[in-house]
């Protein structure tokens, strides 16, 4: 096991530059944290509050008197700042204090009050946030376009990770490192070790802060098996008229199709077509699922030539695959061959999430794959994605080994420069491949 020395701070993320940045600017709209529950969208926050004189937070589920002074018809800004002060005990003072909206969607009214902060009270620090945020906005027309800004956040990165457990010289090295200049071995299997420590205890904030303190898989694992019920539990509130069942029944089949193409006859036969659509559907509303849509990928956007008919589905978190798979621990920390801790595709699934994770924090970016049925040539490429004006293929292996037709075919016909192949491997190149680690995806994208 990797020893790290115990830590009680808070977990940087990539999001404190973008939200201390937006701080600081002079013309500034209201945030709108987004992303499903428990991805550190609160901690964020709070994280932020230490650089204000004062700090208000409001809870919209935990405090049902909240709901009811936004509930009045004056929803001006100065209103409510007057009660929520008087309220709380803490002064609202534009420029030193930071207002917290937290778990939002639990009041609709307090959603259509942001846009006036905007127009009426522009120099006042305010953020919101909510895990169920896209369920409340299927019942607003609209929640002030242009007047709020929203920002995206996942679990932790893998270079997240790396930084928080004190291996920034590692980081280092990654950013350093290409295609042309690989790593050494011996730091290359250094980050190959960190990467199965990752790939097993996934990037939910709760669970890498325990890893840090505890040193303990166990301790993990348990933590992992809580978020499970947790986010389970949620499903009674996504829509009240739909069975959790049904919703339950989509769920698991997700876990169980990851990395093929989604099946809805093989979720189950209790449900017809239409049930499962939905509970996929109200799945992807939650955050807890990620869609991988279909692209014939002859132009840009991709997304204006997806097959809605095909598209596989990736889970949040790397480490919720693990669990709900029930991998035996013992096995994951001491076999030494990747197969097993790549079981339920989960190389696919942490390319898939890095790719999302080295986005801005402002794109809500869409991931698309490739595949051609045709008798005489199968191929498929895991992901396609848009780097300047061109398109590249990536292609995921478990191993340091792989054929690479499918992505010769699509380069070919989608003339595209390069294609990208991620891997167990290190930092190299075949003509015109370029081999990627798969620890390494996340940052090598983000340099585009």
């Amino acid at each position: 096991m990797l020893k790290i020395e115990a830590k009680n701070t808070y977990i940087n993320r990539k999001i404190d530059t973008d939200l201390l940045q937006w701080a600081q600017e002079s013309d500034r709209k209201p945030l709108l944290l987004r992303g499903a529950r428990q991805v550190g969208k609160s901690s964020a926050v709070r994280h932020l509050a230490k650089q204000f004189d004062h700090f208000l937070e409001v809870n919209f589920e935990l405090n049902t008197n909240a709901q009811i002074l936004f509930a009045k018809s004056d929803l001006s800004p100065q209103r409510l700042c007057q009660e929520l002060s008087a309220i709380y005990g803490i002064p609202i003072i534009p420029g030193k204090t930071l207002v917290f909206f937290d778990e939002i969607q639990a009041s609709l009214h307090a959603i259509s009050s942001l846009r006036f902060f905007y127009e009426k009270f522009k120099d006042l620090h305010v953020i919101a946030a909510g895990s169920l945020l896209e369920f409340a906005f299927q019942q607003l027309p609209s929640f002030g376009v242009g007047r709020i800004r929203s920002v995206f956040l996942y679990p932790m990165s893998f270079s997240e990770f790396l930084a928080a457990c004190d291996y920034e010289l590692l980081l280092e090295s990654i950013l350093k490192a290409d295609c042309k200049n690989p790593l050494s071995e011996p730091v290359h299997k250094k980050i190959l070790e960190l990467l199965r420590v990752f790939l097993i205890i996934g990037g939910m904030p709760e669970v890498v802060s325990d890893y840090i303190k505890n040193n303990d898989f166990l301790s993990c694992q348990r933590i992992l098996d809580d978020l499970v019920i947790s986010l389970r539990s949620d499903f009674s509130k996504y829509a009240k008229k739909v069975p959790v069942l049904q919703i339950s029944a989509v769920f698991d089949s997700v876990v169980n199709q990851m990395g093929k193409k989604f099946v809805f006859s093989n979720a189950s036969n209790e449900y017809t077509h239409r049930q499962l659509k939905e509970g996929l559907e109200l799945l992807k509303l939650s955050g807890l699922v990620i869609p991988v849509y279909h692209s014939a990928a002859n132009g840009i956007p991709l997304g204006a030539e997806i097959d809605i008919k095909k598209q596989k589905i990736l889970l949040l978190d790397t480490g919720i695959l693990q669990r709900l798979l029930g991998l035996p621990l013992s096995d994951l920390l001491i076999s030494d061959d990747f197969s097993l801790i790549n079981k339920g595709n989960i190389a696919e699934l942490f390319a898939g999430l890095e790719i999302l994770k080295s986005a801005s924090c402002y794109e809500q970016k869409s991931l698309y794959y490739w595949h051609r049925e045709n008798k005489s040539s199968n191929a498929e490429v895991d992901f396609v994605i848009q780097i300047k004006n061109n398109i590249i293929p990536i292609e995921v292996k478990s191993s340091a080994k792989g054929a690479m037709q499918s992505m010769r075919l699509f380069m070919e016909e989608k003339s595209s420069p390069y294609g990208i192949r991620t891997s167990l491997e290190n930092f190299g190149e075949i003509s015109d491949i370029n081999i990627i680690p798969l620890y390494a995806l996340g940052k090598c994208l983000s340099k585009n």
